[in-house]
């Protein structure tokens, strides 16, 4: 493909870092530039108002420490001396990625991954990698109990002869499900040919693709997506930083994080005041660039006071801050010491950190001296805000909530061991699943959607959604019902 310097001129010239100078774009970008502004106008538009496009790796380090958002130590010959564009993030390792391919003379691949981008942020990358959200894909497929839950929603059932079958989930259907957020495993099923205004090309043809899961299982080996968070083709902090970003797979019944947040005070704040926040800014000055938090305040972002005493150091793992564990496991418990919970086996032998009865499984967990850190690594950002006696009294409504949710969670377990006991439903003892029959499904109800409800309320100040809006109430309703129908079922016996 020819690179026609007039192109490549006007293209520097859109590129200008915050000096005012023209910040170089590789040959190579700019050929890609040359095709891609007219294929994929868009693609590029988001590029050209990126950060990347305007501000060279190089003089992103030369920034005072507290200011960089790059990690690296040494920077790649590739990334000498340019700003990253298309060929950069596309051609990076390209021996590593099963999706190679050769366009037009450069060995390109189409999955982008955190390798990729740990060419300028290494540390982000290692980071990650220790987050139980980068091993998404696998937690909940390589574990048999998790697996078969997916199999009792994603699963298909026919009905015949007054009983229902249930069949395994399609790899499409389980794409288009739960591993939208949980990410699939992106694999070469071939290439195809396909016709384009520069004539016949041939592509791979990937399977598990597209996906921006947190947990994707990448071409080159690599685990996760930083486009789950940093939006192609601008990667845009903004954007990572706003909630709506992680209300993208935090807002179900299951995981209403998002939805707590918009009905508590600082989600109110938000909605109100948001439109005048600083999101672009590094460091992060609470009281200057915003006024209360978001999602990425607590979780993720460097935080500093006004003073520019630091709150908080920026991580991409996402537990350095959390004691404790609430959502999507049966009880609340200290978090997992690894990342990849598939290792993790109870007494009963299944991959959960908790027996059925709620006792968690210490070797696998953080001890209480980890938990008091990472309490008081999230009460910095709090106190910046908030009074000690207002920090003490959340956490301890925290806890308590953590320890009641817990204790209705056991009473609707020993209610479905009645069933199984009383041969009104089939349990582990007949290697029956214990998702499949209708009080097992209130089971789940119980604590994947209502327990969960009222820790989140809690963790976040969410008033109704610890009560009615699918909180207390719901827990102690779906109780009930439970017991109701393990009596009538019994009586017919």
């Amino acid at each position: 493909m020819k690179r026609a310097s007039v192109f490549i001129l006007a293209i520097l010239a859109c590129a200008s870092g915050a000096t005012g100078t023209e910040a170089p774009i590789s040959s190579d970008t700019a050929s890609c530039l040359e095709c891609h502004n007219t294929l994929n106008p868009g693609i590029v538009a988001d590029w050209k108002k990126s950060r990347m496009s305007k501000v060279t790796p190089r003089s992103a380090k030369d920034l005072p420490q507290i200011e960089r958002r790059v990690s690296y130590d040494a920077l790649p010959d590739s990334l000498a001396g340019v700003v990253v564009g298309c060929a950069e993030c596309h051609t990076m390792n390209s021996q590593k990625h099963q999706d190679r391919f050769d366009h037009n003379g450069f060995q390109v691949h189409v999955v982008v991954t955190p390798e990729n981008c740990a060419a300028c942020h290494p540390l982000e990358r290692t980071q990650y990698t220790r987050n139980l959200m980068s091993h998404a894909y696998g937690n909940l497929q390589n574990n048999a109990l998790y697996r078969d839950l997916v199999k009792s929603v994603v699963g298909t059932q026919s009905f015949s002869g007054a009983k229902t079958t249930l069949n395994d989930p399609d790899p499409l259907s389980l794409a288009d499900a739960c591993l939208q957020c949980h990410g699939t495993v992106v694999r070469v099923k071939g290439t195809r040919t396909q016709k384009t205004d520069y004539g016949d090309m041939t592509f791979p043809l990937l399977s598990g693709w597209p996906n921006q899961g947190s947990g994707r299982v990448n071409p080159d080996g690599s685990k996760g997506s930083c486009s789950t968070c940093h939006a192609r083709h601008q990667f845009a902090i903004e954007t990572a930083r706003k909630p709506h970003t992680c209300s993208q797979c935090h807002k179900g019944p299951d995981v209403p994080a998002f939805k707590v947040y918009e009905v508590s005070k600082h989600g109110n704040l938000y909605s109100s005041l948001g439109g005048s926040w600083a999101y672009d800014s590094v460091p992060w000055t609470i009281g200057k660039d915003i006024t209360a938090p978001t999602c990425a305040t607590c979780h993720i972002s460097m935080m500093v006071s006004g003073e520019g005493e630091v709150l908080s150091q920026r991580t991409h793992q996402m537990s350095d801050r959390l004691p404790w564990r609430l959502f999507g496991l049966v009880y609340a418990h200290p978090h997992p010491k690894s990342p990849d919970t598939t290792i993790i086996r109870n007494k009963a032998g299944l991959q959960l950190p908790t027996e059925l009865t709620g006792e968690p499984v210490p070797e696998y967990l953080i001890g209480v001296k980890e938990q008091k850190k990472r309490r008081k690594a999230m009460e910095k950002i709090c106190l910046s805000c908030h009074s000690q006696g207002w920090v003490d009294g959340h956490f301890a409504r925290l806890e308590n909530t953590i320890k009641k949710t817990n204790e209705m969670t056991l009473t609707a377990t020993q209610v479905l061991f009645s069933a199984w006991e009383k041969g009104v439903a089939k349990g582990p003892s007949e290697k029956d699943s214990i998702f499949n029959e209708g009080i097992e499904k209130k089971w789940v109800e119980g604590w994947l959607f209502f327990a969960n409800s009222t820790r989140f309320s809690s963790a976040m100040m969410g008033a109704d959604y610890g009560v009615f809006a699918n909180g207390r109430w719901y827990m102690s309703k779906n109780i009930q019902e439970m017991i109701d129908w393990v009596e009538t079922q019994s009586r017919k016996k």
